[in-house]
């Protein structure tokens, strides 16, 4: 099967997204098929360049600037993004490729008409990979109101949705935001986050030449953004200041980095240490140090995730202690499973009896990390993932073939007009 791979992130960007785009396609190519991704990025000097990573033919193409750049240029750059795609897509050498079939990952929402000429270029079945529900998690968190703006993004949204043969979405939850969409002719299915298990490589990061030595660290590696709502990890910590065995490790970038540094300043916490990011494949190393792995989500959250570092701890064999938005799938997940523990509501005193319990009586208890290790082998692999989407994207494109067929049957068949025509 030839495939293309449409998403705005792949290495060397350091996002959750981007290692999980990377190890997407090099087990396509691992399972047999011919693979292209399909990026946009800013800094060309051309309209279009062509490389190879590890077997996938990755192909850039010139857009606008759409990180790390505030949200009204944002916005405007994101809207403008595939039309720039296409445009420069139409001068690559790869213009008049035919796939077998179109997947691409939101976030973004934008792509929809990028892929719609590509899947109509091939006639050929797409596949939206749907990790972000947007604009609703913006609402939810305060970010939007339901004004002009997200009556433009909720346009934006349902057209990329139009795109889609099939929608993959995170949670069996997830599935109830589309139970009123019945105007959206895809089919909607759960599938689950991947990643491809990493061994470690070493780390920039010495947690033994910290202030966090010899403690119980409990890790936080990813983005520090709104949606995360890490103050409830500010919280937790001072809630366990007196614990000197315990200790908290934050690695990453985002908007609310600098906020939660001079919180944990004011209140004077030596049990919380602030890193930068690090690169993917020093997230193994660094895991390998600790002894738990934090999940946060905001507590407004009414969409559901499962975010790429619960993968990464599973894989790294680390129970994680979340806190998570009331009803979230991962809760019933982490807890069925015996992964760790997880609370609801944004309470810290509840998280920090969840945390003391873990610590105390669980710090030696080498059968949660088998179950780690198994859940993520069963549920998260890449594999598992690939396999789906071949499957999905199969039975998209004989459901397809039948429709062609017994139309080009009924035209075959004489015109019972004519007939009649004939007879008189």
């Amino acid at each position: 099967m030839r495939v293309a791979i449409v998403g705005d992130a792949f290495p060397p960007m350091r996002t959750s997204a981007a290692v999980q785009l990377r190890d997407l396609a090099i087990e396509f190519k691992n399972q047999g098929h011919e693979v292209t991704v399909i990026v946009p990025a800013a800094d060309l000097p051309g309209t279009w360049t062509i490389d190879t990573y590890e077997g996938v033919t990755l192909l850039r193409l010139r857009a606008p600037k759409t990180k790390d750049i505030g949200y009204a240029r944002r916005t405007l750059a994101e809207f403008a993004m595939p039309f720039a795609m296409l445009r420069n897509y139409k001068k690559s050498p790869l213009a008049s490729s035919k796939w077998h079939g179109v997947v691409w990952y939101s976030p973004s929402i934008f792509f929809g008409p990028f892929v719609n000429f590509l899947k109509k270029r091939s006639n050929c079945s797409s596949y939206l990979i749907l990790r972000d529900i947007f604009p609703e998690w913006a609402v939810d968190m305060g970010v939007m109101g339901r004004g002009l703006p997200y009556r433009c993004f909720k346009m934006v949204e349902s057209y990329q949705y139009s795109v889609a043969d099939v929608i993959g979405v995170q949670t069996p939850a997830n599935i109830a935001y589309f139970s009123n969409r019945k105007q959206h002719k895809a089919h909607i299915e759960v599938l689950q986050n991947w990643l491809a298990p990493a061994p470690a490589r070493g780390c920039s990061i010495e947690v033994e030449k910290t202030a966090l030595q010899d403690r119980f660290v409990f890790v936080y590696a990813g983005n520090m953004g709104r949606a995360q709502g890490l103050d409830i990890v500010v919280a937790l910590a001072n809630k366990l200041r007196e614990r000197s065995d315990i200790g908290f490790l934050l690695v990453g970038r985002g908007s609310e980095t600098a906020r939660l540094r001079a919180s944990v300043d004011a209140l004077r916490l030596d049990n919380v240490l602030f890193f930068d990011e690090i690169d993917p494949v020093e997230i193994a190393g660094l895991y390998k140090q600790c002894r738990a792995g934090l999940i946060s989500l905001d507590h407004r959250h009414r969409t559901h995730n499962i975010p790429g570092k619960f993968l990464s701890y599973m894989h790294a064999g680390l129970p994680v202690l979340a806190s998570v938005n009331k009803g979230n799938d991962l809760i019933k997940l982490i807890n069925e499973n015996r992964v760790g523990f997880a609370a609801s509501g944004n309470d810290a005193d509840e998280l920090a009896k969840l945390a003391v319990r873990l610590v105390d009586d669980h710090k030696d208890d080498v059968s949660m990390s088998k179950h780690c290790l198994d859940l993520a082998g069963r549920l998260f692999s890449s594999e598992a993932a690939v396999e789906r989407l071949c499957k999905s994207l199969g039975r998209q494109r004989a459901a397809e073939r039948e429709d062609e067929a017994a139309l080009a049957e009924a035209r075959a068949l004489p015109d019972p007009l004519r007939l009649q025509e004939e007879e008189v």
